[in-house]
C-alpha cells in the first residue's frame, strides 16, 4: 500500500462530515452550483500546489506559499 502523505475533511452545514480521506499525491473538493462547478486540487507530490478552478478553467494554480501571498495582498487592513 502506498504512503498516505495527507488527509482531506469536508464539512457541510447539514452537520454532515467525512473526514479522514486519505491521499498519497493529490486530492480535489468539487463543489457543484445548478450547472457549475469550483474545485479545489491540493498535490502533494513534490512540493505543495494549490489550484483553484470553475469549471475546467483554471484559475489559479501555484505553491501553498504563493497562494498565502495572493491572499494576503487582496485583505485590505480596515
Amino acid at each position: 500500500m502506498s504512503e498516505i502523505r495527507m488527509t482531506g475533511e469536508i464539512r457541510t452545514d447539514y452537520d454532515c462530515e467525512i473526514s479522514g480521506l486519505p491521499a498519497e499525491r493529490w486530492g480535489e473538493a468539487v463543489f457543484r452550483i445548478a450547472d457549475q462547478e469550483i474545485i479545489i486540487e491540493v498535490s502533494v507530490e513534490k512540493s505543495i500546489t494549490v489550484a483553484i478552478m470553475i469549471g475546467e478553467d483554471t484559475r489559479w494554480k501555484g505553491t501553498l506559499e504563493g497562494l498565502k501571498n495572493l491572499l494576503k495582498s487582496e485583505i485590505k487592513a480596515r
